[in-house]
C-alpha cells in the first residue's frame, strides 16, 4: 500500500523519532512493505518513517531505485560508527518535493543497525549509499537536507514553500 508522504511543515519531520522496541512484528514488516511501496512510487532512493508520519527510528534505503533486489536495506535503530572523508553532491527530499540543492555529506559510512527480526548488524556505505544513509538519518534526528544548506539558501527555499502554501499547492 502506498503511504501518504507528509511535507515540510509537518512537525513529525522535525521532531527526533522514537526508537522501535517491538521486533518481529506483522505491522513492523507491513510498515516496512508499505515504505518501500511508497519510496518507488515516488522514485524515492530512501524513505524514513516519520516521512510517512510514524516517529519511529526506521528507515528503507535502495540506492539502485528497484533494480537491484540485493541493494534494498532496512535500518532500524541505526547508528553511525565512522564517517571518513567529504563529497558534495545534489540532494532532494520526497517530504520537500520539487527543491534540489547540493550538500556536503561523509564520502563513506559504516553504521550499526538492526533488522526486522532485531538481529543487530554492520553495513558500510559509499558515494550514493552513504548519502542516502546520512540524509534518511537525518530524519529520524528531525533533521532536514535544509538544514544543511546556507542561511540564504534555506530562507530562500521556505520563502517559495510559504507562496506555495498560501496558493494551496503544498499539502
Amino acid at each position: 500500500m502506498v503511504l501518504r508522504i507528509v511535507k515540510y511543515g509537518d512537525p513529525v519531520l522535525e521532531t527526533k523519532a522514537a526508537p522501535v522496541t517491538q521486533f518481529g512484528t506483522p505491522e513492523l514488516r507491513s510498515l516496512v512493505d508499505n515504505m518501500f511501496e511508497t519510496m518507488y512510487a515516488n522514485k524515492g532512493v530512501g524513505l524514513a518513517a516519520p516521512q510517512v508520519a510514524v516517529s519511529q527510528r526506521l528507515t528503507v534505503i535502495d540506492p539502485s531505485a528497484g533494480e537491484d533486489p540485493n541493494a534494498k536495506l532496512v535500518l532500524i535503530n541505526p547508528e553511525f560508527i565512522v564517517k571518513e572523508g567529504a563529497q558534495v553532491g545534489e540532494e532532494g527530499c520526497l517530504s520537500i518535493p520539487g527543491f534540489r540543492e547540493d550538500v556536503k555529506r561523509a564520502a563513506k559510512v559504516r553504521l550499526r543497525a538492526q533488522n526486522v527480526e532485531g538481529g543487530t548488524f554492520e553495513v558500510d556505505g559509499e558515494e550514493l549509499l552513504a548519502r542516502a544513509m546520512q540524509h534518511e538519518i537525518d530524519h529520524l534526528d528531525g533533521v532536514l537536507f535544509l538544514n544543511h544548506l546556507s542561511l540564504l539558501k534555506r530562507d530562500l527555499i521556505r520563502r517559495k514553500i510559504r507562496k506555495l502554501v498560501k496558493a494551496g499547492e503544498w499539502q
